[in-house]
């Protein structure tokens, strides 16, 4: 059959091979004294060795090949990280790998070793034909296996999340509020007009809509107006009130260059998505919050505090339009709905909190980032539907947000034997 190298790893880290008269393929005795530590970066596979050859005692690295001939190709030889390594684990030793000094690697060669109950678990996985690779034992797996998996999944995507908030940081020359307030542009793209949103957050400093914060006209003027969104003309009063609000704040603040309504995305939007319904909720956001990073990382500790923050209502032209020009026939917006001001929190909430974190090196705020998400109801999308289908349904947005990560980042790339889950149900029980 075929199989990966992080199969062998696997075999390797949780020794599930035969040990006893163990010999490496010069016919030296071999005992491992410490399987070592997986290494998941550059380097050998597993640091931190201990193993007896010959009666002799070795510290040192572990790496594993399918073929010992791998050895070669990948080039550890010329390379100084690799000298260290004081046993190679491969599974066919298709060649006599020599150390620099040209004396013999010692290598243990796993062919005719490795448990059958081990090939057969394998086997079983990857026969099965499915986008979640481990569906036929999900059921099987342990709660606290499963919990675990859920939980290192939630950590990576937060870790993803937080990476893209931090780099909004370093642009900024470490301005807090200045990042809040561009990340929440941002995430009200909700994916299509996400880019759109954070270059109009980029045009239009945090600073200079806090001085107008009271006068909600004022703020969507400017907002619109820098985003390309409002009409050169209109018969609307308010949109005249708009234009001329911000013809002036164009000549005070010297901007020349606004975007243009190319580029937003209206196609294919559902109306409540268009862009100037959500520009318009920011203002309401900014002109509700006297201070949006306090708000949020110091004013706002669970669910029902964001809820009052962010489910804020625009100002009345909103209610019956949902872009400058035609009115709706019925009612446009009545405000924020409770399904998106849920997705605010997790991906516009929790990944600032847990950026925060990373940054002061305050790891208290990981535990606040899971216990408001346990607070959210889950999600409810193809992935979610796709693991509720085989028996494990999501309870909060600490469940599915572990489960789009496991998904995204482990079944989809069909790295099976990272996970948790799928460790448990290979396991074998000849150990």
């Amino acid at each position: 059959m075929t199989f990966k190298e992080d199969f062998l790893q696997l075999v390797w880290k949780y020794q599930y091979f035969q040990k006893a008269k163990l010999r490496t393929v010069n016919g030296d005795e071999l005992k491992i004294i410490q399987v070592g530590f997986h290494n998941q970066s550059e380097g050998p596979d597993f640091r931190d060795s201990v193993v007896v050859i010959d009666g002799v005692i070795f510290h040192g690295h572990v790496e594993v090949h399918r073929l010992a001939s791998e050895w070669k190709q990948h080039a550890h030889g010329g390379n100084p990280a690799y000298n260290s390594v004081v046993l190679h684990v491969v599974w066919e030793n298709d060649m006599d790998v020599l150390r620099n000094d040209g004396t013999p690697m010692p290598t243990l060669e796993l062919k005719g070793l490795i448990f059958l109950d081990i090939w057969r678990n394998y086997e079983r996985m990857l026969d099965y034909k499915s986008d979640l690779p481990c569906a036929y034992g999900l059921k099987e797996a342990p709660g606290i296996v499963r919990f675990s998996a859920l939980e290192k999944a939630l950590v990576e995507r937060l870790q993803e999340k937080s990476a893209l908030i931090l780099e909004i940081l370093r642009s900024t020359t470490d301005d807090w509020e200045e990042t809040a307030y561009r990340w929440l542009f941002v995430c009200f793209g909700f994916k299509t007009n996400s880019q759109a949103m954070g270059e109009l957050a980029t045009l239009v400093p945090y600073k200079i809509l806090q001085k107008h914060r009271d006068q909600l006209p004022i703020l969507e003027a400017i907002l619109m107006g820098q985003a390309g969104l409002l009409p050169m003309e209109s018969d609307e009063p308010y949109v005249q009130h708009l234009i001329r609000e911000y013809d002036f704040y164009k000549k005070k603040y010297n901007w020349e260059s606004p975007m243009k309504r190319q580029h937003w995305t209206f196609m294919g939007v559902r109306p409540g998505n268009f862009p100037t319904v959500r520009i318009a909720q920011l203002s309401a956001i900014l002109s509700n919050a006297p201070n949006l990073l306090q708000s949020v990382m110091q004013d706002s500790h669970d669910f029902a505090s964001f809820r009052k923050l962010l489910k804020v209502k625009p100002s009345d032209y909103w209610k019956y339009h949902y872009s400058f020009g035609k009115p709706s026939e019925r009612q446009a917006s009545s405000g924020i709905s409770s399904m998106v001001l849920e997705l605010l929190v997790i991906n516009y909430v929790t990944p600032l909190w847990f950026a925060y974190g990373r940054y002061f090196e305050e790891p208290d705020w990981q535990e606040r980032c899971f216990d408001l998400l346990q607070e959210v109801s889950t999600e409810n999308n193809h992935i979610i539907r796709r693991f509720q289908s085989h028996g494990w349904a999501a309870e909060n947005a600490f469940d599915s947000q572990g489960m789009i990560g496991l998904f995204k980042n482990y079944c989809q790339p069909k790295k099976c034997l990272q996970c948790k889950i799928a460790q448990s149900l290979i396991k074998s029980e000849s150990k």
